[in-house]
């Protein structure tokens, strides 16, 4: 079964997710912070049971679940906190009886590449952060991209591979390289894929903005390949605002780039993350538009 899914906010219900300022932080102390993840994690529940009703059964869950969850700063070990493992098993439980894929996307700063330590040493506490909240809900996908190149592209993919090759096994099991609109083509990341199996999201967005004309074909045999013994592909689709190659993301995925993602694919069983702003109501024209006579 083809899951399709969204990321995060659902403009229907709609959801509201809460955050905080550190400086909130630091006045309230850790209660504020559990008050916001409980009422946080019960818009995921809330979201999740939408969204099987409206035959959605894959889903992004926001890295601001938990506020400020990989701060220095962060004292509160909510991932041993009986009320917020009360509330993971409900989401995890509901996952399981329906079969729904969930992933998380660490943001832009998050990065294994860098050459910082200050940087990497922030990267591995956010990617440790994702990584419990994934262990708890039952998630199975974290998905980073390369970074930046710092003036050296060879030397920039060594030392991913270096700080990936240092991560936790628990970790390594759900990271997710993806290539970018501006800097990792899909050539880049699967020369990183290759040295340390890390399986490979293919943004087809981000590749019609960022290539350098090799043929996709084969590029594409090894993404799938990448994933052989780990879990179904998952890739990535939006369209552009103003044109095919425009990085900013149209509201919606237009029908000719959906269909022309199925073709390329080739009947490959994959899962499809939409990046469209407006959320489910993007993933429902797309099941109106490319499936409503075999529904």
């Amino acid at each position: 079964m083809l899951r399709i899914g969204y990321a995060c906010i659902n403009t229907t219900i709609p959801t509201k997710f809460r955050t905080c300022r550190l400086h909130t932080y630091e006045m309230k102390g850790e209660e504020i912070i559990k008050e916001l993840t409980l009422h946080n994690l019960e818009q995921i529940l809330m979201t999740l049971k939408w969204n099987v009703k409206h035959d959605i059964f894959f889903y992004r869950i926001s890295t601001e679940t938990i506020p400020l969850g990989s701060h220095e700063k962060m004292t509160w070990k909510w991932w041993i906190d009986e009320d917020i493992l009360s509330l993971t098993n409900k989401i995890k439980v509901f996952k399981d009886r329906y079969n729904i894929r969930l992933s998380m996307h660490p943001g832009q700063y998050t990065v294994l590449s860098t050459p910082r330590e200050n940087v990497l040493s922030r990267s591995l506490a956010d990617l440790e952060y994702h990584d419990r909240l994934l262990q708890l809900v039952g998630g199975t996908d974290m998905i980073i991209h390369g970074g930046g190149q710092y003036g050296n592209m060879p030397e920039a993919k060594d030392r991913f591979i270096k700080n990936y090759s240092n991560l936790s096994s628990s970790i390594k099991s759900k990271l997710r390289l993806e290539n970018d609109d501006r800097t990792y083509q899909l050539k880049d990341v699967l020369d990183i894929s290759t040295m340390c199996n890390i399986p490979v999201c293919f943004d087809i967005h981000h590749h019609r903005c960022n290539n350098d004309n090799q043929p996709l074909k084969p590029m594409l045999k090894e993404v799938f390949s990448s994933w052989m013994n780990v879990d179904i592909p998952k890739v990535h689709i939006s369209s552009g605002k103003t044109s095919v190659t425009d990085r900013s993301h149209h509201d919606y995925v237009f029908k000719e780039d959906f269909l022309h993602l199925l073709t390329i694919i080739e009947g490959i069983d994959v899962d499809i993350m939409v990046e469209a702003k407006m959320k489910e109501k993007a993933v429902l024209r797309i099941y109106d538009e490319c499936f409503s006579q075999s529904k």
